[in-house]
């Protein structure tokens, strides 16, 4: 039987079994890589279902809900039918607020969407309009209430997912745009104080994912703006959680900007945040940001300081109080960013064995980030004076890039060319030199 609007999903929570609320998040994430799905699953996500608080899960969430629990529906699953929950319908892209919609641009939507999670390059740029969202600030409701709320957290959950499979590129100037909208809506303010506090933390959250699309793409002047305006929100919060996220982009944006010092100092900023949360690998990624300033700024012994520290962290294991945004952060991350670190040295070869694990290491379901490790690995080879396996390591990117529009991953690989240019009378060099020209 379906939950009441205030009634707690028991029957999820039987469901659910002897599995604490982390480890059936961890569950869901990994039958979702077995459809093809990615879903930013975490243990509040599971309190928000079995609480009531989400009557209908997305489209993403009911396709591996069913996945896991073949030949049941959801209603037999403890949830509200689509069309009972108050601006759904059966048509709904998950990106958008109710209901200024006709059933024709609905239908759209949603053949937008599959066609995007299908993946190929001919897809992306015409999927990028399901992210128009929350549409027209005129016509947002006069208070913001739970499915504004849902709506927005909708957006950050699929802006990530379209980002770890298609590069930021194509969804940058659409995603601003909800961003405006998320901040138009708390601006209205909420019909209940725990409604402007979920406003406040997904939009803020928005801002982050809006910044980190900037930020892939090069448009590092408007990532910093929205990194900034995304602090400024967890401030006004007091939400110690998204204002080390935002200090950790920060960090991640002020090295690559050359800006060492203030790498180091936002890191150090975010940890302070992150103090509270009991979250090891939070603490983890936030030592990984400062080691990335340290070694900016060539100073070995801090950085080692700073790895030993995340290394310590990071085996402490995963957190019912790992934030949702950090799915994306596992042991190839680590080595990623690591590699980044001895990179910054002058290590090369040790750079070029962390960059090698980090990209074997990799779900090739998430295509962008295997080709970003890939193109460090590239780069670092060519750096440790391993030509050839550079070469190789640069035409497995290429060949990503049919499906990633990353402007970093392109703009790194423009740099390994041009260091690998003194060895073009290598068959295999002069081959991924004649690919990469532009």
């Amino acid at each position: 039987m379906a939950a009441s609007p205030h009634s707690p999903n028991s029957t999820f929570r039987r469901l659910r079994g002897q599995h604490s609320p982390a480890e059936f998040a961890a569950l869901v994430r990994r039958a979702a890589k077995e459809i093809g799905e990615t879903v930013s699953c975490d243990a509040r996500y599971i309190g928000r279902v079995e609480s009531g608080e989400i009557r209908c899960p997305n489209y993403a969430y009911e396709r591996v809900f069913l996945h896991m629990f073949p030949g049941r529906a959801l209603a037999d699953l403890g949830f509200s039918p689509r069309e009972s929950v108050r601006g759904r319908s059966a048509q709904r892209d998950p990106l958008s607020v109710p209901s200024h919609r006709s059933p024709s641009s609905a239908k759209e939507s949603d053949v937008l969407r599959r066609a995007f999670m299908a993946g190929g390059s001919a897809t992306v740029a015409a999927a990028t309009l399901s992210l128009t969202l929350l549409g027209d600030t005129r016509r947002l409701p006069s208070r913001a209430g739970e499915s504004e709320a849902d709506a927005v957290e909708d957006a950050v959950r699929q802006i990530r997912l379209l980002d770890d499979r298609h590069g930021a590129d194509a969804l940058y100037r659409r995603a601003a745009e909800p961003l405006r909208t998320a901040y138009a809506l708390l601006d209205a303010g909420a019909t209940r104080q725990s409604t402007e506090d979920r406003l406040h933390s997904g939009a803020g959250e928005l801002a982050v994912s809006v910044g980190w699309l900037a930020h892939d793409s090069g448009r590092f002047d408007d990532a910093r703006s929205h990194y900034a305006e995304a602090l400024a929100t967890a401030r006004v919060a007091r939400d110690a959680g998204l204002e080390a996220h935002a200090f950790s982009n920060m960090a991640f944006l002020a090295r690559d900007c050359g800006r060492s010092r203030e790498a180091v100092r936002a890191a150090q900023a975010g940890r302070r945040a992150a103090r509270s949360l009991g979250s090891p690998r939070l603490l983890s990624l936030l030592a990984l940001r400062e080691a990335g300033g340290w070694a900016g700024l060539a100073d070995r012994k801090a950085c080692e300081e700073a790895l030993t520290r995340a290394h310590t962290e990071f085996s402490r294991g995963e957190s019912d109080a790992d934030p949702e945004w950090m799915s994306f952060f596992g042991q190839a991350e680590l080595e990623s960013l690591e590699a980044r670190c001895w990179s910054a040295l002058g290590e090369h070869a040790r750079a070029a064995r962390h960059a090698r694990r980090a990209a074997d290491l990799q779900d090739p379901h998430f295509a962008r980030n295997v080709a970003l490790y890939t193109a460090e690995l590239a780069g670092d080879l060519a750096r440790a004076g391993a030509p050839d396996e550079a070469a190789w390591a640069g035409g497995r990117v290429l060949d990503l890039l049919a499906e990633v529009q990353s402007t970093r991953v392109r703009s790194m690989l423009t740099e390994t060319a041009a260091t690998l240019i003194p060895h073009q009378r290598s068959p295999r060099v002069a081959a991924f030199l004649t690919r990469a020209a532009p």
